[in-house]
């Protein structure tokens, strides 16, 4: 997939819900109009962001990291990995925009573990999760209580989940039709999240980051950035209906496993019956 900047500026228009504009130094006139990627992560994750920004832009080159981004639209390798310690299901279907955050904290970029492709975690990194993006549903988003599982309450705080194929239901994904290539895509976003800070929901699928009701403005930026932090933007391009490849395949995959688990049972009751009658 190929995304160039109007797709991208379109992409980050449909997450914030607001007209993003490219910078441009002789048309935006100060640099404090533009939009850092620590807003878009606050606002993307509790919806939050400074008073001050009256018009959103963005500098690409500081807010996008190119050489991180990454085509897994037609993935076929299903090796197992784990990010953290976790399992992680790569994003297959999906093309990754990476965010700027190398270097961004102060305690170093250890988050992020390793540079390259492994199948094993490193030490100090920490496991990824998927956010949904859209305004409707999840877009995130603090929630004054939520309720999973079988209806316990799990809190107010920042949810977001390890199983992407969660993240992309319609509920929570972002769609949007884009004007420059006229196709439909669907966005969500790819974070790593503090394990000492994550709380896991009854429903494993479903991970919490607290964040307790009087926190202050500030108090809520802080835990943001020590407990979870987007680093990459996944956008799929999907039909008219809504669906896409991905999840065709996904059905014939499970129907194939099935029918497999079917013969299997079948050949043992039929091994069964052959060693009675002996």
């Amino acid at each position: 997939m190929y995304l160039d900047s109007n797709l991208k500026i379109e992409v980050l228009s449909s997450l914030l819900g607001e007209i993003i504009k490219p910078y441009n130094e002789k048309r935006c006139g100060s640099k404090a109009d533009i939009l850092s990627v620590d807003e878009f992560h606050l606002y993307n994750l509790i919806g939050r962001r400074q008073a001050y920004v009256k018009e959103f832009f963005i500098d690409e080159k500081e807010f996008f990291d190119p050489k991180y981004d990454y085509d897994f639209t037609n993935l076929s390798d299903s090796s197992e990995c784990k990010r953290g310690g976790e399992l992680y299901e790569r994003p297959k279907g999906w093309y990754r925009m990476a965010l700027k955050v190398k270097g961004k904290y102060p305690d170093g970029d250890t988050w992020l573990g390793t540079d390259g492709w492994r199948s094993h975690s490193v030490p100090g990194e920490w496991p990824v999760s998927y956010h949904g993006t859209s305004h409707n549903g999840a877009k995130g988003i603090i929630k004054s209580h939520y309720k999973a599982g079988d209806g316990s309450v799990h809190g107010r705080g920042i949810y977001s989940t390890p199983d992407i194929h969660v993240a992309e239901r319609e509920e929570y994904a972002e769609t949007f039709t884009s004007k420059t290539t006229g196709k439909c895509y669907k966005v969500i976003l790819q974070n790593r999240i503090n394990p000492e800070n994550r709380e896991v929901c009854q429903r494993s699928d479903y991970w919490l980051v607290p964040v307790h009701g009087r926190a202050s403005a500030e108090e809520e930026r802080q835990i943001v950035e020590s407990s979870i932090r987007p680093y990459g933007i996944l956008i799929k391009e999907i039909n008219e209906e809504g669906d896409d490849d991905d999840g065709e395949i996904n059905v014939m995959e499970a129907v194939m496993r099935m029918t497999k688990c079917l013969l299997k049972i079948k050949g043992q009751m039929r091994s069964q019956v052959n060693q009675d009658k002996n």
